[in-house]
């Protein structure tokens, strides 16, 4: 059991560095937020689909999970599509790191859902995280509406987190994926229809974002969506957007290799990044320090 905990955990880290390669794909496709997600939910559930029909799995899943999935769908629609609102309208860097608010708003829902008390550090350890986006936001203005936009993708990011890990006790990680998918596709599409988008210049896209999406939609999101639902087997809601907020990591980097002086930013970002992360960190090591001690003590009764 120990054993496929640590390979799980290093198979989500892995998952975490294509989701930061994610970010950089968003920020080179030329194309609008909605838009983007739109594809990249049509084309990711199609790969599922096209998995399912492979192997011989069944779709058959309850109205129950299906109404779950719906919500969820949707849920996660409104992430991806605030998330590249994000890089958009500020740059990947900014994005990222204010993505790394998962952990701290987790603190939050998960307790509501697991039927457990919010601990007094986590919310502490949050007013931190608080503090390093302020330091942000006070010396990079220019970036509000970008900060706006990760911080509502943060919380739903943790919401379907805390949602994923309830829902793969009873379901495949693959049918959970496909169907989300499918669902978040509907909803934009929906969406778009009343919104009149669907003109011929909708469905026209030059060759390198048609590539960009292809990459986005198969290896970044089919391959990334369902092992990352997968590893909840064995890890906590937390313990996933915990290692998820290493994604800033990965991804700036990234970013300063692809995009050079578009993601240089002031020596005050990077004071608000560090707070940001080493909180995050701190986090981590707190909980593993406190669950070694609860097991010794186990172990010792």
């Amino acid at each position: 059991m120990q054993g496929s905990k640590l390979k799980d955990y290093l198979h989500l880290h892995f998952i975490v560095f294509i989701w930061g390669f994610t970010a950089i794909l968003g920020k080179l496709i030329t194309i609008d937020a909605i838009p983007l997600v739109w594809y990249r939910m049509l084309l990711a559930s199609g790969f599922i689909a096209l998995y399912f029909v492979i192997r011989r799995r069944s779709f058959k899943i309850s109205k129950k999970a299906m109404l779950k999935f719906f919500i969820s769908g949707v849920i996660i629609a409104l992430h991806w599509i605030t998330f590249f609102k994000a890089i958009k309208v500020s740059n990947v860097s900014v994005a990222l790191v204010t993505m790394s608010t998962g952990a701290f708003f987790t603190s939050f829902i998960e307790p509501f859902f697991f039927k457990r008390r919010i601990r007094f550090i986590e919310i502490l350890l949050g007013m931190l995280v608080v503090g390093g986006l302020y330091i942000i936001f006070s010396f990079e203005p220019q970036y509000t509406l970008g900060i706006i936009y990760a911080l509502i993708s943060s919380f739903l990011s943790a919401l379907f987190a805390v949602l994923n890990g309830l829902f793969i006790k009873e379901h495949d990680a693959e049918r959970i994926s496909f169907y989300q998918l499918l669902f978040g596709t509907l909803f934009i599409t929906v969406f778009l229809m009343f919104n009149g988008s669907f003109t011929l210049d909708f469905f026209v896209l030059s060759g390198s974002d048609w590539l960009y999406l292809l990459i986005l939609s198969s290896f970044c999101t089919a391959y990334a969506f369902i092992a990352s639902v997968f590893v909840m087997r064995n890890l906590t809601p937390y313990t996933v957007m915990l290692t998820i907020n290493l994604e800033p990591v990965y991804a700036i980097i990234l970013a300063l290799l692809v995009f050079g002086e578009a993601e240089k930013m002031n020596s005050k970002f990077y004071l608000g990044a560090f707070i940001v992360l080493f909180v995050v960190l701190l986090n981590g090591i707190l909980k593993n320090v406190k669950r070694f001690q609860e097991k010794r003590k186990n172990r010792l009764s």
